[in-house]
């Protein structure tokens, strides 16, 4: 199917059950990661966060394998990654090589499970690269409750959490527990992973969970605000996805990660201008 061709019944489609699934979980992932999507960028943990996604694949094969929901398998196996990498990386510089050695395990788990199951390497592909039309009701619901949790936790450790992710010695000094924030932070970024997954899959996770913040960190000043412009670029990345691709025959993952980077880009392009002028 050539993608330039043009659908003229494409408002039809976004009328459509599923295409209506598609934007309700949308919202619902963009208010998630938006809000994690900052501290992630704060505390120096994108690689983290693009590993934990892999970390879940043998979780989702295995599940596959065992007939289990692949959301509970990824889920499962995305906290007990980042959970360990929090165990095993005190520091910025410790993550990264608990986080590289976690990975490396992970992927190579993922890739036998696979091939164990011919079920399981079907849905790879949808692991992999993200389904975000094929979101079922219940998935909503459980989407918008793990939401309403995220941001009562979030809210509760907003505050020690910003403050370990700014100057973690200092924070650390005043007593803030650096490592209970740490575990805290990890297991949340497993689960907005894990509900972001379905939309974009592990491999294209970074540009929902990392690129609008690192780009709202471009455009604003204050935490805060780069925690709102953060979730609005994350919306308007997989809703102008969702809408191109109903215009154009284009997988909705390739579109939303497309605007993500072009967003980033921008941003960056029009940094570099300011400081040249």
């Amino acid at each position: 199917m050539n993608p330039f061709t043009f659908d003229p019944e494409w408002t039809t489609t976004l009328t459509t059950p599923f295409m209506v699934n598609a934007f309700l979980a949308g919202l619902c992932i963009a208010a998630a990661a938006g809000v994690v999507g900052y501290f992630t960028i704060a505390r120096h943990s994108t690689f983290a966060a693009h590993a934990i996604a892999h970390i879940g694949l043998p979780g989702a094969t295995g599940a596959v394998l065992l007939g289990l929901p692949v959301a509970v398998g990824l889920g499962g196996f995305a906290l007990a990654g980042a959970l360990v990498i929090a165990a095993l990386g005190k520091r910025a510089s410790e993550r990264e090589i608990a986080t590289g050695t976690v990975l490396a395990f992970a992927t190579g788990l993922g890739l036998f499970f696979a091939r164990m199951s011919s079920s399981a390497s079907q849905q790879l592909q949808s692991i992999l690269f993200g389904s975000i039309l094929t979101i079922t009701d219940d998935q909503i619901v459980g989407f918008a409750i793990f939401d309403i949790v995220l941001l009562v936790v979030m809210a509760v450790i907003y505050r020690p959490l910003l403050f370990s992710s700014l100057d973690e010695q200092v924070a650390q000094a005043k007593g803030v527990p650096i490592g209970v924030m740490n575990a805290l932070f990890m297991a949340v970024l497993a689960g907005v992973i894990t509900i972001a997954v379905p939309a974009v899959g592990t491999l294209l996770i970074f540009a929902l969970v990392v690129t609008p913040a690192a780009t709202a960190t471009v455009v604003t000043t204050t935490p805060l605000r780069a925690i709102v412009a953060s979730t609005a670029l994350c919306l308007v990345s997989i809703w102008g996805g969702l809408v191109l691709a109903a215009m154009f025959p284009a997988p909705p993952s390739f579109v939303i990660v497309t605007l993500s980077t072009l967003f980033w880009g921008i941003a960056k392009g029009v940094e570099a201008l300011r400081r040249r002028g």
